[in-house]
């Protein structure tokens, strides 16, 4: 038998989103394991295992506090040396929804660098995602617009069409040196638009991130957090008026995002 992807999605209490991220690695050859944290924690379980991690959406511990604060000191205290290792062997981090505000509040992400030309991710926080322009829960399909370089967007072009779901989704910087260089370096991932990738306002932008911008990278493009949900178009009929579309196979824009991120550890691991 071929070896596997080895896939960690990571769950604690107010995970929600755990079974479809896992089907969606599944569905293209990926062996997955939902794990909670405390078995990390514990050492029942070691992330230098897996080839992916995935920290999928949800209200992580209720969202107390902030959203995704928690889970991110959890990751940035008590794993951060093993998150370090496993960047540095070249494996993959994705983060949706709760999950990218915990990469961003980890300092994860954006891992800009600094003035020295250093990698900047070391414990000071360089952005972070607050409450909606909109001071309400926004629950709504959005297009994005594709940009930068990274293994998670490969072969995607133009926009796709994702649903968000979250309250604390306006994407901030800590100042515009930070802006200037995700910008730069190609960082940004995704950006929100109108359907034919024009800028546009709310609620095409639903939250009122800075610059649009609904999805980020490392410098690596091996490591992803996004707002929007791809597990949730991930197969063609999830798309809200797929009906009165031609169907074009069985997956939706949301699959290629899933397929790249195994196929990239089938090529560079197995």
């Amino acid at each position: 038998m071929p070896k596997k992807p080895k896939v960690i999605v990571l769950r604690t209490a107010g995970t929600n989103c755990d079974v479809e991220t896992a089907f969606a690695f599944e569905s293209f050859g990926a062996q997955v394991n939902s794990v909670h944290i405390n078995k990390l924690f514990s050492g029942d379980v070691h992330l230098k295992d897996y080839h992916i991690l995935a920290i999928p959406g949800g209200f992580t511990y209720g969202d107390d506090i902030e959203s995704g604060r928690i889970l991110a000191n959890e990751l940035r205290i008590r794993l951060g040396e093993d998150l370090k290792q496993f960047v540095g062997d070249g494996k993959l981090i994705i983060g949706i929804c709760n999950g990218f505000q915990v990469l961003v509040k980890s300092s994860i992400l954006p891992g800009v660098p600094d003035k020295k030309g250093k990698e900047g991710d070391g414990p000071s926080q360089k952005a972070t995602l607050i409450n909606n322009d909109s001071g309400k829960f926004e629950d709504r399909w959005c297009y994005l617009k594709v940009q930068g370089k990274s293994v998670w967007t490969e072969g995607l072009d133009g926009t796709v069409y994702y649903p968000v779901a979250h309250a604390e989704g306006k994407f901030v910087l800590r100042d515009k040196d930070v802006l200037d260089r995700l910008n730069t370096n190609g960082q940004v991932a995704f950006r929100y638009c109108g359907p034919t990738g024009k800028r546009a306002a709310y609620p095409c932008n639903p939250n009122g991130s800075v610059e649009d911008i609904a999805g980020i990278t490392d410098l690596t493009g091996r490591v992803l957090g996004l707002m929007p949900h791809p597990e949730r178009h991930f197969l063609f009929t999830q798309h809200p008026y797929w009906s009165r579309l031609d169907a074009n196979g069985r997956y939706g824009q949301g699959a290629k995002i899933f397929k790249n991120g195994v196929d990239y550890i089938k090529d560079k691991f197995l």
